[in-house]
């Protein structure tokens, strides 16, 4: 027989369990149906075609604080080496997604270096998601999201802060397939904000 002391324990911690599974949950953005590709990041891909194939099945990662120091610094280095500039002024074109080059770059330039450096350091690739949103001020802007198990982070060159998805003050518009590099998907609107 199970004393009372040990079921209340196991409740509680099963409890907590299942509280943390569910705080995770909803920490991460829910995603729809597929949905048209960038036009930029469509063009990338005829020319960097290994970056835009199907992922390997792969669970949030799960977070150590060494990993969290690592997505930290390189989000940081990245910020500080890229100088922000437009695709009109480097290229002479609206949209262009590449690699930056001389150090200057615009915000999907910024989020493909920082998730080239992240899968040279050993994340998943399914865990790295390119994502446009929409600024306060309607500028369109990419961020990238990083899929961990304690909810969806975004890196971003407009801070040097890891944050929360929904702790921003953007409007999350599509994101890369966790399943397909070159697929995107749709980002559900009025989603619950988790509690603090």
């Amino acid at each position: 027989m199970f004393s009372g002391r040990f079921l209340r324990t196991a409740f509680l911690a099963t409890s907590t369990l299942l509280g943390s599974a569910q705080a995770a949950q909803t920490a991460s953005m829910k995603t729809g149906g597929l949905t048209g590709q960038p036009i930029g990041h469509h063009e990338f891909c005829k020319d960097y075609p290994s970056e835009c194939k199907a992922l390997p099945s792969k669970a949030p990662e799960q977070m150590t604080p060494e990993k969290w120091h690592t997505i930290w610094a390189v989000n940081r280095d990245v910020n500080n080496m890229i100088m922000p500039f437009s695709d009109q002024t480097i290229y002479g074109e609206e949209e262009v997604w590449a690699y930056p080059e001389d150090e200057i770059g615009d915000c999907e330039d910024y989020v493909l270096l920082k998730r080239d450096a992240l899968i040279e350091l050993g994340f998943s690739p399914s865990n790295l998601l390119i994502t446009l949103v929409r600024l306060p001020d309607g500028e369109n802007h990419a961020v990238l999201t990083f899929r961990t198990d304690k909810g969806d982070y975004v890196l971003d060159n407009l801070t040097n802060d890891i944050l929360h998805w929904w702790s921003t003050d953007h409007a999350y518009i599509k994101r890369q397939s966790a399943r397909h590099a070159g697929w995107w998907v749709d980002i559900a609107e009025n989603q619950p904000v988790p509690r603090k």
